[in-house]
């Protein structure tokens, strides 16, 4: 796409190209959805997904669990965007011992708004399964995703 602007340092018209880009995002979630998952395109979309869904859940009475892999939103970042770290509790992958019982224990015991992971943490089986029980807890899953066929997890809800 291309727009024309004036450019400040001469008084010729140029133009400029821009590159738009379209993030293929979730769907806003409705009450019955527990599992999310976010298709993501690069590291700049999903660092753009992450921080629109900590926002919808920072307002929240509750904690947010982000089980990440090392290239997360540096603090800086996240209070530049107005989120409140002090309800957001990472998880680096390479300190994680035991994946299923974190997962389990953050999306069942009633203190967590959200959990987000990524599908080159959690594989499809476990997101599967983990989709089984969702049904009697408020706590929503977000899966970021750079695979394009999501319609190989069956999520059973």
């Amino acid at each position: 796409m291309n727009v024309l602007y004036k450019n400040p340092v001469s008084e010729k018209i140029m133009l400029q190209p821009i590159t738009v880009r379209t993030v293929k995002s979730y769907q806003q979630d409705d009450q019955s959805d527990c599992v999310n998952v976010v298709q993501i395109e690069d590291e700049i979309s999903a660092t753009f997904e992450l921080l629109k869904v900590l926002h919808q859940y920072n307002s929240l009475n509750a904690w947010t669990l982000l089980i990440a892999p090392d290239n997360v939103p540096s603090k800086a970042l996240l209070d530049s965007c107005s989120i409140d770290t002090s309800k957001l509790l990472v998880i680096r992958q390479k300190h994680l011992v035991n994946l299923e019982y974190v997962l389990s224990s953050a999306l069942h015991n009633g203190n967590f708004a959200a959990v987000i992971t990524w599908t080159d943490i959690i594989n499809n089986q476990q997101l599967s399964q983990l989709s089984l029980n969702l049904s009697h807890t408020r706590t929503k899953l977000y899966c970021f995703s750079k695979k394009s066929a999501h319609s190989e997890i069956s999520l059973t809800q």
